[in-house]
């Protein structure tokens, strides 16, 4: 992977937060393109329960400052950056006080979805890509962990599509097996919509499941990695109908030889 450029967006990243598939899955892929030379850029949301004093997160007064509409609304956007200790690595966090100030992820104390999820989801997409145009910074792969992230692929190649830095970006998406109940705030379709995307391509998301966004960001994705041992039915016969290169699941063990194989050889091959 020397000399490569990847992006890394996630919903999660250790040691911002505990330790789970993708959290790990965004931590380790990353360090492994790292040691091989290449070039990353790690993004997530800055959720209120993240520890700015401990990580030493402090904001980027010149990434900061846009304003992206969310409905019909503006909502600024704040860039904090901060760095993984020993790994030399950098890890961006997209923030914004309506959004991410709350002490929670993506959950209330009841375990409940918090309603605006589906806007954060659009805000933190947008948010990314302002972001790396303002750094100027033309990965050759984007590569996507976690359904708050899931939104991703289709604003880059809709909303974003004659944007010149990422004509020549390869989308791969990460499919997990940690979901949520129920759905997103049902009205999310229309916020979707009223940023002008292909109206046909976001039909599936009149029902804003987990399985739902995720086969969105199949559509949009240009290769796909299974990350879990076991992945919802449905997912999985969606993913094999796609037509489109699948890195099956690889145990912690065979992932990294895996992966740098898949990215190399059929990503970028």
């Amino acid at each position: 992977m020397k000399d490569k450029r990847i992006l890394y967006v996630s919903s999660e990243v250790v040691p911002y937060l505990p330790e789970t598939e993708i959290s790990s899955a965004s931590f380790e892929a990353p360090r492994l393109v790292n040691q091989q030379g290449g070039q990353i850029r790690i993004f997530m949301p800055r959720y209120g329960n993240i520890n700015e004093r401990r990580h030493q997160l402090h904001e980027v007064i010149r990434l900061s400052g846009i304003n992206l509409v969310i409905n019909d609304l503006d909502m600024p956007l704040i860039i904090k950056v901060a760095s993984i200790p020993k790994e030399r690595i950098q890890v961006y966090f997209i923030d914004n006080d309506e959004y991410f100030k709350r002490k929670a992820t993506l959950t209330d104390e009841d375990g409940k979805l918090f309603s605006d999820n589906d806007e954060r989801a659009i805000f933190f997409a947008k948010g990314v890509i302002e972001t790396v145009k303002k750094l100027n910074w033309s990965p050759d792969i984007i590569h996507v962990h976690g359904w708050l992230a899931s939104l991703l692929p289709i604003y880059l190649k809709e909303y974003y599509k004659d944007e010149p830095l990422f004509n020549e970006s390869k989308i791969v998406t990460s499919i997990y097996n940690q979901s949520f109940n129920n759905t997103l705030n049902k009205d999310m379709v229309n916020k979707i919509k009223f940023d002008n995307i292909n109206e046909d391509a976001i039909k599936t998301l009149e029902e804003p499941s987990y399985n739902n966004l995720m086969k969105v960001a199949i559509d949009y994705s240009d290769a796909l990695i299974v990350g879990s041992e076991n992945i919802p039915d449905d997912l999985d016969a969606y993913l094999k109908a796609s037509d489109k290169p699948i890195l099956e699941y690889k145990s912690k063990d065979e992932f990294g030889e895996a992966y740098t194989t898949f990215f190399n050889n059929t990503v970028l091959g």
